[in-house]
């Protein structure tokens, strides 16, 4: 009996779910056709109609990320100065689940820098995350909030100190627990509203 429509898709799911729990146990370099199988419960030969190579499960899981990532709870608390801190915020590891976001979003750059179609793809993320900074610091500075000035400049150092933020908090929790990420972030953002 052939299967329906709802099967393939109900599969698809499944597949994505697999590939999701390998990547936050794993990282990048955890994944791969056999233990998204072993995940499964399947044969690696049922995931090769869905992955053919080991390139189109990292382009997937490289989606999935990417479709996870912007489809989170968003903070929403006010406009200007408020939506900066807000973004910003979001992209912390601030919870369990953002944890796991930005450890697998970390463990991808290693696959990205090798393949230069990942890495224009990564180079294209972050872009369009600087872009939407802009625009909140651009909003900030129409309201009298941060200083005039290149706003794309601000986001891009806006988005370098949280990404560095990041990175510590992955590799020492002990010492950037969630309390001190908020700090810190609000500390740099006092900077930028300070007199110069």
């Amino acid at each position: 009996m052939p299967r329906s429509k709802g099967d393939h898709e109900a599969r698809r799911r499944d597949v994505s779910e697999a590939v999701w729990q390998v990547l936050a146990a794993r990282g990048f370099t955890g994944l791969t056709l056999r233990t998204v199988a072993a995940e499964l419960g399947a044969t690696t030969g049922l995931l090769t109609h869905y992955f053919p190579t080991k390139r189109a499960l990292v382009e997937y899981a490289l989606d999935l990320l990417e479709q996870r990532t912007v489809s989170r709870p968003r903070r929403h608390s006010g406009e200007g100065l408020a939506a900066l801190r807000d973004a910003l915020l979001d992209i912390l590891p601030l919870t369990p689940e953002a944890t796991d976001s930005n450890r697998i979003w970390v463990s991808s750059w290693d696959a990205a820098l090798a393949d230069p179609d990942l890495s224009t793809e990564h180079a294209r993320r972050y872009a369009a995350g600087r872009d939407r900074l802009t625009e909140r610091v651009a909003a900030a500075q129409d309201l009298g909030e941060l200083p005039g000035g290149d706003p794309a400049q601000v986001a891009a150092a806006a988005q370098a100190f949280v990404l560095g933020l990041v990175v510590q908090a992955l590799f020492d929790p002990a010492a950037f627990p969630p309390r001190r990420q908020i700090e810190l972030l609000d500390a740099y953002l006092a900077t930028l509203t300070a007199p110069h």
